[in-house]
């Protein structure tokens, strides 16, 4: 059987590639990075809760130092009763090139040559390495270092796309959890909480 290693946080996206993989025969190992976000137990709780019971159960790795200090409103959660979060206020250095390379580094270390993400070609909290360009070069860049290819069957989709695939797949999308600013429920005003409304009503969905 097929072996994948997917970067899954609990939300739609890395949710749907799952479901997708499994459906396809594939042996999906789910690895999850505590990288300090305000959020981590409800991302942790949501991606241990929506993966069927076949998966295997996710792995946690704690990379949090790496951050520590971050202003980010993804780190130090914001009162939103009282404050307003921007898209500038999201963003977080390197850090979706961090994941990569560390998905990367831990795939080889259990003998698994194919790493999943579901990151789309959406740049809300201004990070470069969240744009296809980005996930383009990063295919160049690790065929030259090493066996493990990374793959984003989602990058060239929308949001929309993507919650069509998820009903069809079975995921039970009322229970993946992307948002940005609230630790705890969602905002439905940070741009991950907008941009999955606006998905789920062109799906169809709500």
């Amino acid at each position: 059987m097929r072996s994948a290693l997917l970067l899954a946080s609990g939300g739609l996206d890395s949710t749907t590639v799952g479901y997708r993989l499994l459906s396809a025969g594939v042996d999906v190992f789910p690895i999850f990075f505590d990288y300090g976000q305000h959020c981590v137990e409800t991302e942790w709780s949501r991606v241990n809760e929506v993966f069927p019971g076949e998966m295997r159960r996710p792995e946690r790795f704690d990379i949090s130092d790496i951050f520590r200090g971050s202003a980010s409103r993804l780190i130090r959660e914001a009162d939103l009763w009282t404050e307003e979060v921007k898209d500038d206020d999201l963003y977080i250095p390197y850090r979706t090139m961090l994941f990569f390379a560390a998905a990367a580094a831990r795939a080889q270390t259990v003998g698994i040559l194919d790493v999943y993400t579901g990151f789309i070609n959406s740049n809300h909290a201004k990070e470069i390495d969240c744009a296809s360009a980005f996930m383009n070069s990063l295919d160049a860049l690790t065929s030259t270092i090493g066996p493990v290819r990374v793959h984003s069957p989602f990058r060239y989709s929308s949001k929309a796309d993507v919650a069509r695939a998820a009903v069809e797949l079975g995921v039970p999308v009322g229970r993946t959890y992307s948002c940005q600013a609230s630790a705890t429920f969602p905002c439905g005003a940070c741009p991950n909480c907008v941009e999955r409304l606006s998905a789920l009503k062109l799906a169809e969905l709500v």
